[in-house]
């Protein structure tokens, strides 16, 4: 039975919390928008697509798409400079490719991402990139894991596992019909993982022995 791990990416490869809320300000200073919230309110919507973290934190539907495109001019600059690897990231990805064929899915663009995995040196351990322009329906939707497993070829009873720090990994994973662990060295908070999967782990590399164990019995 074949062996695969989905990764999710910003919280749960990489941290990203300076580059993504310091240019959150940034089109809100663009945009003449006078932002009265706190950080906190920015951090707690990683993980979503950003059209829907800019209408949470204010922003009116119709204009959010402005924002983005604000955003995306200053991210693409300073991406790679703002953010830094997680601890054991890299050594779960080496672990992992040992047992298990990777893809990363993400709400982030696959267009930003790929530069930052080039910048890790981590692209070469993923088959398949699939972000926020290559679906309809986002996590917390099953689509972008069901239409990664379909590029990667992978059957029904392959051994596959969602790895992610938020609720959004864990539900789009249960609606895939996959196994999923959530990774605490992100946004999510413990108690909303605990209730959607019953495996729960400090990190990415903790994550990947856990699956290890798994596919050592199957």
């Amino acid at each position: 039975m074949e062996n695969v791990i989905l990764f999710d990416l910003d919280g749960t490869l990489i941290d990203s919390t300076d580059a993504i809320v310091s240019t959150f300000h940034h089109s809100f200073k663009t945009m003449n928008y006078e932002f009265t919230g706190i950080d906190e309110d920015i951090k707690s919507l990683i993980g979503y697509p950003l059209e829907i973290m800019y209408m949470e934190l204010g922003i009116e539907k119709e204009l959010a798409w402005d924002y983005v495109a604000a955003y995306k001019e200053r991210y693409k600059v300073i991406s790679t400079k703002k953010t830094l690897l997680l601890e054991k990231a890299k050594e779960a990805l080496e672990l992992a490719s040992q047992f298990a064929r990777l893809s990363v899915v993400t709400t982030k663009t696959g267009a930003y991402t790929i530069p930052l995995l080039e910048h890790f040196d981590i692209l070469k351990y993923f088959e398949v990139i699939t972000g926020r322009e290559h679906v309809e329906n986002p996590k917390p939707h099953p689509e972008p894991i069901l239409k990664t497993l379909n590029q990667m070829n992978i059957q029904k009873g392959s051994n596959v596992w969602m790895v992610g720090d938020t609720h959004l990994d864990l539900i789009s994973a249960n609606g895939a019909e996959i196994n999923c662990v959530g990774v605490l060295c992100g946004y999510g908070k413990e108690e909303d993982l605990c209730e959607l999967t019953s495996h729960i782990t400090a990190n990415s590399f903790e994550a990947v022995e856990l699956i290890q164990k798994y596919t050592l019995k199957t």
